[in-house]
């Protein structure tokens, strides 16, 4: 996270956001749903993920790029499986819209697949696995992007840092989440680093020359490193399958890297998925499953070291202190926003 963070207080800051793509022309209650989508990051400390995106989305309002489209329209309707065209909406308004269908359906039949085509950056995908699983079904979301990493003794970027979401709830109502890019260091948070001066770890991308840097300026200008080797392409590419090509939508080349080509609509495509295992009898059993799993990581205890940690856990609870404490937001991101502490009160 970076370190040039200001604590706002979150209402004020999802009234300010969700103003600025109202401006833009989105309706009043559509721009504070994507507002709202976004600030979900924030809250979970995925600062890179959240309204640090909102000036390029604005941008794109602006120049005609990204639509001001509230929702998808259904090209393919087979009950399990749907297809929905954005038509190059944000992708936290059709995003939605996607998990509410695919909740819908898995309650009907135990399994539903809603893919989009034809869409825009979703933001963080633990976003919409997690509302899956609040709904008390296993949820999973996945997105192609721009090709940023290349094939294994390749040179030439050919899929994107895919990123994956897996999420599902206990009993007692707790979350276990996993949301990862299958690159080793995610663009986002190599945009973040370059905005606040930092390096990037070691192995999370080339330069233009092939060479490791922990410069996110070159890194930018070169490709990311997949995560794990061949095991993290082989992971990007058969999202890439799942997303693009199942959805009959652009993959690999021509989808569009959209914070560069700020006048092209980015044209990515989504994936999610709902399970209800109750569907079979089994809801109660997955659920105290999960429970059972989570209590034999988090019971295990160290006296030299910290306390084994759940995927997610720690995000989760930094969430629910930061809705009441405020949440961070980085100052440039703010001064881009036009953020005013004359008209907010920053609370810190």
């Amino acid at each position: 996270m970076p370190n040039d963070l200001v604590k706002v207080d979150f209402q004020d800051l999802l009234d300010h956001c969700g103003g600025q793509l109202a401006k833009a022309g989105l309706p009043p209650g559509a721009a504070r749903e994507a507002a709202e989508a976004l600030l979900d990051a924030d809250l979970r400390g995925l600062v890179s993920h959240g309204i640090a995106m909102l000036p390029i989305y604005l941008e794109g309002l602006r120049r005609g790029s990204i639509s001001v489209r509230t929702s998808a329209e259904v090209v393919g309707d087979s009950g399990a499986l749907v297809i929905l065209d954005a038509g190059h909406a944000l992708g936290q308004l059709t995003s939605g819209q996607a998990v509410g269908l695919a909740v819908e359906r898995a309650r009907r039949g135990g399994i539903a697949a809603v893919g989009v085509r034809h869409g825009h950056h979703f933001g963080a995908a633990s976003t919409w696995s997690i509302r899956v699983a609040e709904a008390g079904l296993l949820g999973i979301a996945m997105s192609n992007s721009a090709p940023l990493m290349a094939a294994p003794g390749g040179s030439r970027a050919v899929v994107g840092n895919n990123p994956l979401s897996i999420a599902a709830m206990d009993d007692l109502g707790r979350l276990v989440v996993a949301d990862l890019a299958s690159s080793a260091g995610s663009l986002a948070k190599i945009r973040a680093a370059q905005r606040s001066g930092a390096s990037i770890p070691t192995g999370w991308a080339l330069d233009s020359a092939g060479r490791s840097t922990r410069d996110p300026g070159e890194a930018l200008r070169g490709t990311l490193a997949p995560m794990g080797g061949a095991k993290g392409f082989a992971l990007a590419l058969l999202i890439e399958v799942l997303t693009g090509v199942l959805t009959g939508g652009p993959f690999g080349g021509d989808v569009v890297r959209f914070s560069v080509e700020l006048d092209k609509p980015n044209n990515c495509a989504h994936l999610f998925v709902a399970i209800d295992p109750a569907a079979v009898g089994l809801g109660a059993a997955v659920a105290e499953g999960v429970r059972a799993l989570a209590a034999d990581i988090e019971g295990e205890t160290s006296a030299t070291g910290p306390t084994a940690r759940l995927p997610g856990r720690w995000r989760l609870n930094l969430a629910a202190e930061q809705r009441r404490s405020g949440v961070g937001v980085e100052r440039r991101t703010l001064e881009r926003l036009d953020w005013s502490r004359t008209t907010h009160d920053a609370r810190n």
